[in-house]
């Protein structure tokens, strides 16, 4: 279905003006799709998929860079490291008791 046929069949200026929105394309809401399948967690191959594009570049638009994800990535980089710290901690009192 073309842009041009959907819009017509579905309404769609109709619809937006009936929910008080203008300035909304249909695309929008497959960039919010997209998005937030990328936030969830969508692999690059997952987001191509589900897109139907074969090029990782049309994929990456939608891997927009987020407060969110940089704490999770902060964390998840904190609990690595302190997991490091703990065995690196076990080992040396181990080498302390049997040496």
């Amino acid at each position: 279905m073309r842009g041009n046929n959907f819009r017509r069949t579905a309404k769609w200026e109709e619809v937006l003006k009936e929910m008080g929105r203008t300035g909304l394309h249909f695309h929008d809401l497959r960039h919010t799709g997209n998005t937030l399948a990328a936030q969830s967690g969508a692999s690059l191959a997952d987001l191509k998929a589900r897109m139907g594009h074969d090029s990782d570049r049309a994929a990456l638009i939608y891997q927009h860079a987020t407060r969110d994800a940089d704490q999770r990535i902060a964390e998840a980089l904190n609990a690595r490291v302190r997991a490091e710290q703990k065995k690196a901690e076990k080992a040396r009192k181990r080498k302390i008791n049997d040496g």
